[in-house]
């Protein structure tokens, strides 16, 4: 190769890298653009907010079924009973079905508390079948065949429905076009931790905005799995609960849609939960959904295009199903591109970019920002309070981006893999950081994943390379790099915490076991 060649691969190199960061910045920035129309539209057209109480029609009482599905919860069983059996609705038009796939000895508590209720008058089954085939959606199907309700109700075992649950949603029903009406999340155990509370305010802006907006302006949206009641008859024309997805609840959601179905969703009714309390928890639970998201993606998008419905239905979807595809972006942005395009642009004078950088940090960043906070306000939160937390929301989210993107690869490649269930503990420690139930870091710890070594090792590159900007002098590099050491270092480090106490308590239950005991 001669001199000349050689001189020109340099500028083509580092053109390249530049390139392809600021490619890929642009696809999240696509999609931070349309969350500041979100709120664009919310504060334009949809106004303050507004209360959803429906006037109470005695003459409105049809029967209605109240599914439970659980898998191993011995924690919280009993609770969600106890719960559910404060519903407030005519004792001969309700049924409530305990739909249980245990395999421990939930079932055996659940059969005592059921007993118990049967004898305080309540219509309670115990709906129990020979595998856990197709997980909750293969149990929810099953349990279809004995349900005698004309609308169902479900609520997962970590959920606290209030006891006018039903008397403030089955009145949307009297419109006969209503298939589906969804209440807003609220949180038992928001304290409990930092990442409780991360999690409540990224989840406060799923449902304070973008709920809120996909209900208000006909966009199609989500049931959430919990929380909500069906119409039977949605149901079953689009198809029953199907299983080929890891959100059955999404993907039913826009089945149903597409046959022509209207759903609600109630911003001013709220079912008190229990949020994921430990790193492994949290992470299997954002796989989950970030798998199933993409699965529902390539199953409902082509017949969606294909139909009938508006261009805004259908671009308001596709936003809505891909939007895991960012963690893809940013993670390959991360591991290739991310440094190298620091120091080019350090070389190159910063200010030269100025005219780039800034509209991309508003639309990739501030724009997250602005949308997290604006459900806090919504909500009625204290902002200054909330504010303090969104340096940790931005790592976390930097963080998951490996978690995440497993998930996404796996959904695209068509990798089957099982339901694996949030744990629940029983956590209810309040707004005061009440002393939770059972949910020291030894219990959470039973629960552990294998910690993923790939965060651990991100996290002492970036610092590394926020150590060597410092040095040299590269301030403003240090200063983009280290949210993404941060998050790395959060996700990597409570991961690994989780599995030094899941070792320490398998080592105590090894050595607590008597000598003539089998291992099993």
């Amino acid at each position: 190769m001669d001199l000349p060649a050689i001189a020109l691969i340099e500028p083509v190199l580092l053109g390249a890298i530049l390139v392809a960061h600021y490619a890929l910045l642009l696809g999240l920035s696509v999609y931070g653009a349309h969350r500041l129309y979100h709120l664009l539209v919310l504060r334009r057209r949809l106004g303050s907010r507004r209360s959803d109480a429906e006037p109470n029609d005695a003459n409105f009482r049809p029967r209605v079924t109240v599914q439970l599905p659980i898998y191993n919860e011995k924690y919280v069983v009993e609770r969600l009973l106890v719960q559910v059996a404060r519903l407030q609705w005519p004792r001969d038009r309700l049924q409530i079905q305990l739909v249980d796939d245990s395999t421990d000895e939930t079932t055996c508590l659940a059969q005592r508390k059921i007993a118990d209720l049967r004898r305080k008058g309540l219509t309670i089954e115990h709906v129990r079948r020979e595998d856990r085939s197709g997980y909750k959606a293969g149990g929810l199907d099953h349990a279809m065949a004995s349900a005698t309700g004309e609308f169902i109700a479900i609520f997962d075992a970590d959920f606290m429905p209030r006891s006018d649950f039903l008397e403030r949603t089955i009145p949307r029903f009297r419109n006969s076009e209503v298939g589906m009406v969804q209440t807003r999340w609220s949180y038992l155990n928001r304290e409990r931790n930092w990442l409780t509370r991360i999690q409540a305010l990224m989840l406060d802006a799923h449902f304070a905005v973008e709920q809120i907006i996909r209900s208000g302006t006909g966009a199609f949206f989500n049931f959430n799995g919990t929380g909500g009641v069906w119409r039977r008859s949605a149901i079953e024309g689009a198809g029953g609960w199907q299983a080929d997805t890891l959100t059955e609840d999404m993907d039913l959601s826009y089945r149903a849609q597409l046959q022509g179905w209207t759903f609600l969703y109630l911003e001013d009714t709220d079912c008190p939960s229990e949020l994921p309390t430990t790193m492994p928890a949290f992470k299997t639970q954002q796989h989950r959904w970030a798998k199933g998201a993409i699965e529902v993606m390539k199953k409902i998008l082509p017949p969606l295009w294909r139909s009938d419905h508006s261009l805004h239905v259908k671009v308001e979807a596709t936003f809505h199903l891909t939007g895991n595809l960012c963690y893809v972006f940013m993670l390959l942005d991360c591991v290739f591109f991310l440094v190298p395009s620091i120091f080019i642009r350090e070389a190159q004078g910063f200010g030269h970019w100025l005219w780039l950088d800034i509209p991309i940090i508003v639309f990739t960043s501030l724009s997250h920002g602005f949308y997290y906070l604006y459900g806090q306000h919504r909500l009625g939160e204290n902002l200054v309070k909330r504010f303090a937390l969104m340096p940790l929301v931005f790592a976390t989210s930097i963080g998951l981006c490996v978690n995440n993107t497993r998930a996404v690869l796996e959904a695209l490649a068509g990798q089957v893999s099982g339901f694996v269930r949030t744990p629940k503990s029983g956590d209810r420690s309040g707004g005061n950081a009440v002393k939770a139930l059972r949910t020291s870091t030894d219990y959470a710890a039973l629960y552990a994943r294998g910690a993923d070594r790939i965060e651990v090792a991100l996290a002492f590159v970036f610092i590394a390379f926020v150590a060597s900007s410092a040095l040299l002098g590269v301030w403003t590099g240090a200063v983009f790099l280290s949210p993404f050491a941060i998050g790395f270092a959060y996700i990597g480090g409570q991961s690994q915490i989780a599995r030094l106490a899941q070792n320490r308590l398998e080592r105590v239950s090894l050595a607590s076991r008597p000598q003539d005991e089998p291992i099993r």
